[in-house]
């Protein structure tokens, strides 16, 4: 007999190298294929809740530390990028949170230990325990082994996060964007106060991932002045009528696109994603949402969170808006806008060409060699 005919052929061996483009934003196809991808059997409203109450703890551990807006913000974005490329059933979303906000404390100099992380975590997640705490910041006293063994999964967590960024450390937010574009759309401070809440909450989204900061700093506002309208007008009347301008001016096309490099249509989508996050709050008042207030934290504890209890997670203000109101908003929007652009990959009419071979299965290895390069396919070599 031929040997040559009884031989079972073998998987095709990854290469001995390899090179990792950094992809910083994500079309609308990409993510829909990726999301699927790593769902798994769980639902598209299953998934969001599953991220909903990641970002909610993000926010109440990073919150309690006192890191900074950016901080947070970040950690976020790096939540919802590594379940693009990893399996939800695959980890726990306590140590990818609190490994994406460890990664985020790296990338904006506000750093703290794993260990220091950890504590303040259980203090959240077992608040019965830190209020049975006897040392002065309410630490859970915790069994060694379970921190140590919670600690490695962290920098193990850590790793995978790193290489889905390719170890590239720039972020760029939006929240500076929001005022420098509102001031020179003549916005109130009302409106740019309630679009610099609504770019925080974007953060439980997608959106920042999707676009460049201008773009969701400029859709924030784009619904801050649509969100406005549902509310009774303001004393002094010039203000309103500033504002309704500043959704005039966005919602059509002109001379501001490329002032500012957007595009209506990007801005109605993210218009739609925001106000869909706000209607799931109102609808289920008990969500943790946005902070109480606009301002940025201090890296350290600030003195005015001190009246807030040191256990569990703080809860925000109820959502100024109905259900009802928000839908009809919607509604109103989808009659009245600009037709939908083809949505298609970067590059590909696939995504699955783009992220279904080596892509992905190079991360987290250690065999091979992978070169991590800071930019897209196309872009590396370009003063990249």
């Amino acid at each position: 007999m031929d040997p040559g005919h009884s031989r079972v052929p073998s998987p095709s061996p990854l290469p001995a190298s390899f090179s990792k483009y950094h992809h910083p934003y994500f079309t609308s196809a990409e993510v829909q294929y990726l999301s699927e991808k790593q769902r798994g059997k769980l639902s598209a409203t299953q998934e969001e809740k599953a991220r909903q109450q990641a970002c909610g703890f993000i926010e109440a551990v990073g919150s309690k530390i006192g890191f900074p807006r950016k901080t947070l913000a970040t950690a976020q974005n790096l939540y919802h990028r590594f379940h693009l490329f990893f399996p939800r059933k695959d980890f726990n979303y306590h140590d990818v949170t609190l490994a994406a906000l460890y990664v985020s404390t790296k990338m904006h100099d506000t750093l703290k230990k794993p260990r220091e992380i950890l504590m303040v975590s259980y203090a959240v997640r077992f608040p019965e325990l830190a209020a049975k705490s006897k040392s002065v910041g309410g630490e859970v006293d915790m069994d060694p082994a379970t921190a140590e063994n919670d600690r490695q999964r962290l920098l193990a967590v850590e790793r995978l996060i790193l290489e889905t960024i390719c170890f590239n450390f720039t972020s760029k937010m939006p929240f500076s964007y929001v005022i420098k574009i509102g001031r020179k759309l003549k916005a109130s401070k009302k409106l740019i106060k309630c679009a610099w809440r609504l770019t925080i909450d974007s953060h439980r989204t997608l959106v920042p991932i999707m676009y460049p900061p201008n773009t969701v700093a400029l859709g924030c506002l784009y619904t801050a002045s649509l969100l406005a309208t549902l509310e009774p007008p303001p004393s002094p009347l010039v203000e309103a009528q500033l504002d309704s301008r500043v959704a005039t001016i966005l919602k059509g096309k002109g001379d501001w696109e490329r002032t500012y490099m957007a595009e209506a249509e990007d801005l109605e989508e993210i218009a739609h994603v925001v106000i869909d996050l706000l209607i799931q709050a109102a609808q289920n008042p008990s969500a943790n949402t946005s902070p109480r207030t606009p301002a940025s934290p201090s890296p350290h504890p600030s003195p005015r969170n001190q009246h807030l209890p040191s256990t569990g997670t703080p809860q925000p203000p109820p959502i100024p808006y109905k259900a009802d109101q928000l839908i009809r908003l919607k509604i109103m929007m989808r009659q009245n806008e600009h037709p939908l652009r083809p949505q298609q990959p970067l590059g590909s009419a696939d995504p699955s060409e783009l992220y279904n071979g080596n892509d992905i299965a190079m991360l987290g290895r250690n065999q091979g060699t992978v070169r991590f390069l800071f930019g897209p396919p196309g872009v590396v070599g370009q003063g990249v």
